[in-house]
């Protein structure tokens, strides 16, 4: 049985850790918006 809780313990503090980093990375990263470009070709636009 300690091994049992042992590893439900191990199993917690991984998804904590995990939790912790998509948080951070949520309220610390700001993405910087930019222009994009897309090019489409003519023979998709002039289909008759």
């Amino acid at each position: 049985m300690p091994s049992l809780i042992r590893f439900l313990v191990f199993c917690a503090v991984i998804a904590g850790l995990v939790y912790g980093a998509m948080f951070a990375l949520t309220t610390l990263v700001d993405p910087k918006p930019r222009e994009i470009t897309i090019r489409v070709p003519t023979e998709k636009v002039n289909q008759d």
